[in-house]
């Protein structure tokens, strides 16, 4: 994707059939300029691990200085792309005029169809050409709803997270490997192998309707045979026949509700940065586990939003290796490998996750003393 547009191809890439310009510029460089200006992401990332580390402070945004209109444009399938930058940037940054709209399906649909670019006319015809777009009649959070079979209702907000959220707990018992309302009532614990497809929680059968939309955290109490553990939480719903609902993503045709991730020796939570809904971790120091013993770890879950109907079954899983939709065959594209759940964002690199550390087993506990959950939100009618 780099190679094709990277500045510098001039007349060995595409011209814009617009204006007629060389897309990756009018200058043409050799294969080793071009080679020489190229970074390796997985490599930067491999070799500055914590935030504080000067590749990653100068890439970070500070929010307190973004005061310009903003309209952030979402994908509920997004997972492991866009959305959190796209809902973290809507809720801390200065600008008092802010827009978040959310969608789903493809990457690139809504852009480039009508629905989103009469979006982006209104919106910088307003700002950049003064026009009467109608743009200040335009609602501040504006979702598509998103049901199963790929339907989508829109609907108009005021505020993100919404301000009638039902934050709901759902506990863990590894007792029963049940999810719902009920407190666990007797110590639990359930093991799988570090590089496995883990373990799922279930609840009963949804007894009406109900909506979830917003972001989600999970508190575990976690284990681990070695000095750290990959934690994949997936949230996931289920039919009354049993078949998972999956969604087409921004790039996989098989996606589910909403997953989170944590490496457990980056569990330090930023206390001002926080929120009961929103772990928000430091990643500023690596603090190894004692294998054996229990540490209690809160996890993010991107947002989402979904509307189960009643009969259906919300799941929540614990990995120790990225989602793989268990149903079908994946899908190939290029030189990107096989899509199973998590298209190109995945955690395959054996340099970061060496099978000594992150393939022992890796133990949850639940009861009494720790109440294992996740946070959903829950919205009631209007």
């Amino acid at each position: 994707q780099i190679w094709s547009v990277q500045h510098g191809r001039g007349t060995e890439g595409l011209r814009s059939g617009i204006t007629g310009d060389w897309v990756s510029g009018p200058e043409t460089l050799t294969k080793e300029q071009l080679g020489n200006n190229r970074r390796h992401f997985g490599d930067d990332c491999y070799a500055n691990k914590l935030d504080t580390a000067e590749y990653w402070q100068s890439r970070m945004p500070d929010w307190s200085k973004v005061k310009v209109p903003i309209l952030s444009t979402a994908n509920w399938g997004g997972q492991g792309l866009h959305p959190r930058g796209n809902f973290e940037g809507y809720v801390r940054s200065a600008s008092k005029d802010k827009w978040l709209e959310v969608h789903g399906i493809e990457h690139w649909t809504e852009f480039y169809t009508d629905y989103g670019i009469n979006l982006q006319k209104k919106f910088f015809g307003y700002f950049l050409r003064g026009e009467d777009t109608g743009w200040k009649k335009q609602p501040r959070v504006q979702l598509q709803v998103r049901h199963p079979g790929e339907k989508f209702v829109e609907r108009h907000e005021s505020e993100w997270p919404l301000a009638r959220t039902k934050w709901t707990k759902y506990f863990l018992d590894a007792g029963d490997m049940t999810l719902g309302a009920r407190k666990a009532g007797k110590n639990g614990k359930v093991t799988y192998a570090g590089f496995s497809d883990g373990v799922t929680f279930m609840t009963p059968p949804l007894a009406r309707d109900v909506e979830f939309t917003g972001p989600i955290a999970a508190k575990l109490f976690v284990s681990s045979a070695t000095t750290d553990a990959d934690l994949f939480v997936v949230v996931r719903a289920f039919t009354p026949e049993m078949k998972e609902v999956t969604f087409q993503g921004a790039l996989d045709p098989h996606t589910p509700i909403a997953q989170g991730w944590l490496r457990c020796s980056h569990r330090k939570l930023d206390q001002k940065l926080t929120l009961p809904y929103r772990p928000y971790h430091t990643h500023d120091e690596e603090q190894p586990l004692v294998p054996g013993r229990v540490y209690e770890v809160d996890v993010e879950i991107w947002p989402t939003c979904i509307v189960l109907p009643a009969g259906y079954r919300l799941a929540f899983s614990v990995r120790g290796k990225d989602y793989e939709y268990p149903g079908g065959s994946p899908v190939k594209l290029g030189d990107y490998g096989a899509w199973k759940g998590c298209a190109i964002f995945r955690h395959e690199d054996p340099r970061d996750r060496p099978s000594n550390v992150f393939g022992g087993n890796v133990t949850l506990h639940t009861g009494p003393d720790r109440q294992a959950f996740v946070l959903m939100p829950t919205i009631p009618e209007k």
